[in-house]
C-alpha cells in the first residue's frame, strides 16, 4: 500500500446526552489507513459511524457535545487531534477537502457560484479577485461544467442537482488537496449522474494525484470506484481489504450479509437476504462483539469478548502490525449454510 496518507488509530468519540443517560459511543476504536492516491471506500448501514469519522478528520465535530476520548489521526506526519483551531483551518480546505451529500445545503444561496469558488482561492492561495476568477473558470471546465462562465455567474438555485455537485467538487479541489473526502456524494442523484460523478472523481484522482475517502451505503457504487474497502459497524471498522478480495471472499459475517442483500441478476427470482435487527443505539452497544445479536455465527465467546481487527496471522490492533485483509471476528472467514 505504500506510505499512509491518512492513518487513523484507535479513534474513540462519544457524545454527551446531557440528560443523565449514558454518553453515545459513536466511534469505538476506529482503525483506518489510506495510502496516497488511493480511493478507499467506507461502507456500512446508517448509524455505523462513517460520517462521524469523516467530520472528525475534518475537525468539524461539534464540541461539545462531542468529545474525542482516545486515538490519533496522522496526516502529513502530524496528529491532527493535537493541532489548534488555526492550524486545523489551514489543513481543512487546502490539504484535506470534503464533498457533502447534499450540495444545496452547503452552497450559500446568497452568492454566485463563481464567488464561492473564488473565496476558497483567495483564502487559501492568496489570489486576488481577477486571479481567482480566472482559476474558478478553469476549475469549472475541469469538473465538466459546460458553459463555465454562465455557471459561475449563476446562483445555486439556478443549477441542477448534478451541476451543484460538480460546483461543490470544484470548490473542494480548488487548492489541490492531498485528500478528498466524498461523503455520499451521489445519493441525491439519478443513476446516470451517479456514473458521471464517479468517472469525474476517478479522473480528478489521476490528474491531481490525490487520495479519496469515498463514503457510501451503496456497495455497488463503492465496487465501481474503490481500490480498497473498509466496512464499519457500530462505531468500528470490522473488515478492511482490497476491493475484489473483500467482495469475493468476505471474512466478516456482516460484510457477507451486506453483499448478499444486493440485488443480482444471478439471483433473479430469489428473495434477497435480510439482516435481522438493526445497528445498535450508540448509547447501548452490546457487550462483546456488537454484531452478535444479528450474527448467524454468534457463540458465547462473541457475547463476552470484543474481537480485535486482525489479519491471517498473529498480532494486530491499535499500534500493531497492519495486514492487507483484516477482520474483527472470532470466526473470520467461516461460512455457514444460508
Amino acid at each position: 500500500m505504500g506510505d499512509a496518507l491518512l492513518d487513523i488509530r484507535g479513534l474513540t468519540v462519544s457524545f454527551d446526552s446531557r440528560n443523565g443517560s449514558p454518553p453515545a459511543r459513536a466511534l469505538r476504536g476506529v482503525d483506518l489507513r489510506i495510502a496516497g492516491s488511493e480511493v478507499h471506500g467506507l461502507v456500512g448501514e446508517s448509524g455505523s459511524g462513517k460520517t462521524v469519522t469523516s467530520t472528525c478528520v475534518m475537525g468539524l465535530l461539534p464540541t461539545p457535545p462531542a468529545q474525542v476520548d482516545a486515538g490519533s489521526i496522522i496526516f502529513g506526519g502530524r496528529d491532527l487531534l493535537t493541532l489548534g483551531p488555526e492550524e486545523r483551518r489551514k489543513v481543512r480546505g487546502r490539504q484535506i477537502a470534503m464533498v457533502f451529500q447534499e450540495p444545496a445545503r452547503y452552497l450559500n444561496p446568497a452568492f454566485r457560484v463563481g464567488e464561492q469558488i473564488g473565496e476558497m482561492l483567495r483564502l487559501h492561495e492568496g489570489m486576488d479577485r481577477s486571479q481567482a476568477s480566472t482559476r474558478a473558470a478553469e476549475l469549472a471546465d475541469l469538473v465538466g461544467l459546460g458553459g463555465a462562465r454562465r455557471v459561475l455567474g449563476a446562483y445555486p438555485h439556478e443549477l441542477s442537482g448534478g451541476m451543484k455537485q460538480r460546483a461543490m467538487i470544484a470548490m473542494a479541489i480548488s487548492c489541490k488537496p492531498a485528500l478528498l473526502i466524498a461523503d455520499e456524494p451521489t445519493t441525491a442523484l439519478d443513476v446516470t449522474l451517479q456514473a458521471q460523478i464517479l468517472k469525474l472523481l476517478l479522473r480528478l484522482r489521476s490528474a491531481l494525484r490525490m487520495g479519496i475517502l469515498f463514503i457510501s451505503h451503496d456497495l455497488r457504487l463503492v465496487r465501481a470506484i474503490a481500490d480498497r474497502v473498509s466496512v464499519m459497524y457500530a462505531g468500528r471498522v470490522v473488515e478492511s481489504g482490497p476491493r475484489e478480495e473483500l467482495y469475493d471472499s468476505p471474512r466478516h459475517p456482516y460484510t457477507r450479509l451486506l453483499l448478499q442483500s444486493i440485488p443480482s441478476a444471478q439471483r433473479r427470482g430469489t428473495r434477497l437476504r435480510v439482516i435481522t435487527g438493526r445497528v445498535p443505539d450508540a448509547r447501548a452497544v452490546p457487550e462483546g462483539c456488537a454484531f452478535h445479536p444479528r450474527c448467524p455465527l454468534a457463540a458465547e465467546r462473541c457475547r463476552q469478548e470484543d474481537p480485535v481487527l486482525a489479519g491471517s496471522g498473529a498480532g494486530s490492533g491499535t499500534g500493531g502490525p497492519r495486514f492487507d485483509h483484516t477482520a474483527a471476528c472470532h470466526f473470520a472467514g467461516t461460512t455457514w449454510q444460508d
